[in-house]
C-alpha cells in the first residue's frame, strides 16, 4: 500500500494494488464536502483514470461516522448565495459530480454512517455501492430549500426508479440499509466491522478481470446514459474489437483451458 497523501485540503488519495482510493476527510463535519474538496475531486479522479495500474476506484469517508454528510453548509452564506460566487461554487460541485459519474474506470462507494445530500448524490454517481448496516441515508434538499439539478434527479431515477426518487425528494426522510437494499440503491449490506473486508474482497474480484473488458463495459454504460442519437456506438465496437485482438483474450482462453486464474496485463 502506498502512503496516504492529501491532494489539497480534506481530500486524500492512495493506491492499494490495482485499486485507487479517494477518501473524503472532514471528520469534524461528518466529511461534508467543502469548496476546495469539490475542486480537488476531478483532479484525484483524473489521476487514477490515467494510471494504467488502477482498475477500480473506491470512494469512502474518513473515520467511522460518515461517508459524506453532504455539502459544507457553513460555506453557503459566503460561497453559494447569488451572483458570481454561487455560480463558481455550483460549477465546482457539478465538475466534482461529473468526475465520478463520467469516470472511464469502474467506481465503488464504500458507505458507512451518515450519507446524505451531496454525499448520497456522490454515492449514486458510482457504479456500485456497498454499505454497512449502520448507514443513515437522506436527501434533505426539501428541508434546506435547495433546488436539485436535472442531471442529479435523472441519476436517482436511473438507480432507484422514478417512484423511489419521488419519495426520497418529497419526504426528505431518513432511511437505513434495509430500505436502500430493497430499492436497489446498494448492492450489498454488511456489518460495520466487516465493511472493509467485504469491499476489499469485491475490489480484488473486479481487479482480477481483464482491464480492456472492464473499460469496454464501462464505456457502454456511459453511452447508455446518453440519448440514443448521441451514443458513440462505433467507439464501443472498437473497444470490444480491441478485447478480441488483445493478449489478455489469449491469456483468458489459455488460463481457462489450463484451469488456472488468468494473469491479465493489457491496458
Amino acid at each position: 500500500m502506498s502512503e496516504t497523501t492529501p491532494v489539497v485540503g480534506h481530500l486524500q488519495t492512495f493506491k492499494q494494488g490495482h485499486v485507487g482510493h479517494v477518501v473524503f476527510s472532514n471528520p469534524r463535519k461528518f466529511n461534508a464536502v467543502n469548496y476546495q474538496m469539490w475542486c480537488d475531486l476531478p483532479v484525484a479522479m483524473a489521476q487514477f483514470a490515467q494510471d494504467p495500474e488502477v482498475r477500480l476506484i473506491v470512494l469512502s469517508g474518513a473515520g467511522e461516522k460518515a461517508f459524506v454528510s453532504g455539502a459544507d453548509i457553513s460555506q453557503f452564506d459566503t460561497q453559494r448565495t447569488g451572483g458570481d460566487a454561487a455560480n463558481t461554487y455550483n460549477q465546482a460541485s457539478e465538475a466534482g459530480y461529473a468526475a465520478v459519474l463520467d469516470c472511464p474506470k469502474p467506481t465503488l462507494a464504500k458507505i458507512r454512517g451518515v450519507c446524505m445530500g451531496g454525499g448520497l448524490g456522490l454515492a449514486l454517481n458510482c457504479d456500485v455501492r456497498i454499505c454497512a448496516d449502520d448507514v443513515r441515508f437522506r436527501m434533505p434538499a426539501g428541508r434546506l430549500g435547495l433546488g436539485y439539478a436535472f442531471d442529479g434527479i435523472k441519476r436517482f431515477t436511473e438507480v432507484v426508479g422514478v417512484a423511489n426518487t419521488a419519495d426520497l425528494f418529497y419526504s426528505a426522510r431518513i432511511f437505513g440499509a434495509a430500505d436502500a437494499l430493497h430499492m436497489g440503491l446498494v448492492k450489498q449490506v454488511t456489518t460495520a466491522g466487516e465493511l472493509d473486508a467485504v469491499v476489499d474482497a469485491y475490489a480484488a474480484n473486479v481487479c482480477e478481470n481483464a482491464p480492456l473488458t472492464l473499460a469496454a463495459a464501462k464505456r457502454a454504460l456511459l453511452e447508455l446514459r446518453k440519448n440514443p442519437a448521441d451514443r458513440d456506438l462505433d467507439r464501443i465496437k472498437a473497444m470490444v474489437d480491441a478485447c478480441f485482438m488483445s493478449e489478455d483474450y489469449k491469456e483468458g482462453r489459455k488460463a481457462f483451458a489450463e484451469k488456472r486464474p488468468p494473469q491479465f496485463k493489457a491496458q
